[in-house]
């Protein structure tokens, strides 16, 4: 069959319709960003970020990360290697779960939380009879956010372990290497790159998740507010230098996550290329 290539105006057409999106929706964004938070001067930018409530807000943000990140880095592990490695009974209403975070909108996720576990959802008397509290509180942030980031480790490790395939798994077994012992030598170091991409992925939208965390949180100065929430307020507030200020933080994050995304890239494809 004959080599078919678009024409140079195609594909110049193209590559400026590209450049102009990613312009638009990316590069103009992170200037106004940028902008907008040195407006009134590099003090008014300092004060901002070293100020008391941002401070709580960035401890909170990182501590909900630590905890549900490695959450779902151990669900989306045990997920993808049932799902890729075996066959069993419900294979497709677990993969259907797995996407449910994808399909429901944050807001509804975090409604879900609040019937239950607010003070009119179904497990409340247990919770105060108990001196629990989740709704509010940082328990309840972490939560919301380990459910709306859960599928990203998983769906990211299931086609890498299924185009794997077992071989190398069953050839472990049969030299009498233990189930663990072929996971941790064989299974993990396989899908690697994809775990730390999926882990990033799911780094940033913890970091950055709203919708859910908004409804759960309480908007509690200083306690139950995360960055993308302090925004929200210095914003409505009429704080716009402040609020733009800590926007750069997540900002920046953005910024790293696009380009760990790229080396994790770059050394996936150059591991495929290697003979």
């Amino acid at each position: 069959m004959k080599h078919m290539t678009e024409s140079a105006w195609i594909r110049w057409l193209l590559i400026c319709l590209a450049l102009f999106f990613l312009g638009l929706f990316l590069i103009l964004p992170l200037v106004a960003v940028f902008m907008e938070a040195f407006k009134q001067g590099s003090e008014m930018f300092v004060a901002a970020i070293l100020d008391e409530e941002t401070f709580a807000a960035v401890k909170l943000t990182l501590l909900v990360a630590l905890v549900s990140v490695p959450l779902n880095v151990t669900f989306g592990v045990a997920a993808a290697w049932a799902i890729a490695k075996f066959t069993f009974r419900g294979k497709n209403i677990l993969l259907t779960l797995i996407d449910l975070p994808f399909a429901v909108s944050p807001v509804i996720a975090g409604l879900i939380f609040v019937l239950l576990f607010g003070s009119q959802g179904v497990a409340y008397p247990w919770l105060e009879a108990h001196d629990i509290k989740i709704i509010f509180a940082v328990p309840g942030i972490i939560l919301a956010t380990t459910f709306v980031t859960f599928p990203f480790v998983a769906r990211e490790l299931i086609p890498i372990m299924e185009a794997q395939g077992k071989d190398e798994e069953e050839a472990a077994v049969s030299l009498g290497a233990s189930g663990w012992k072929t996971f941790f030598r064989v299974t993990l170091p396989n899908v690697k790159w994809g775990l730390l991409y999926g882990g990033i992925l799911c780094n940033a939208r913890a970091m950055g998740e709203f919708g859910a965390v908004s409804v759960v949180s309480g908007h509690i100065r200083g306690m139950t507010n995360t960055l993308p929430l302090h925004v929200e307020i210095l914003y409505n507030e009429y704080q716009f230098a402040a609020a733009f200020s800590v926007a750069t933080l997540l900002a920046a994050l953005a910024l790293v996550t696009l380009i760990l995304k790229s080396i994790i890239e770059w050394k996936t494809q150059r591991k495929e290329e290697l003979p």
